[in-house]
């Protein structure tokens, strides 16, 4: 004979482990985005900053 109890304790810890992992994976692939939107800010910040390097560089040779 089964015990309930029993079931209920086995399918609650194992809806843990499914929690954990799909929570775990959603958390790498939220790091994983953010680095790429990191890494896309910062090239638009570098080349802002070379367009006003340059524009600099103009208005000291004039």
């Amino acid at each position: 004979m089964v015990n309930i109890g029993d079931v209920i304790i086995q399918i609650v810890m194992l809806l843990f482990v499914v929690l954990f992992f799909v929570s775990l994976f959603l958390f790498i692939r939220r790091i994983w985005t953010n680095q790429f939107d990191r890494s896309d800010a910062l090239k638009r910040m570098e080349s802002k900053l070379d367009k006003i390097i340059e524009n600099q560089e103009k208005q000291f040779r004039e």
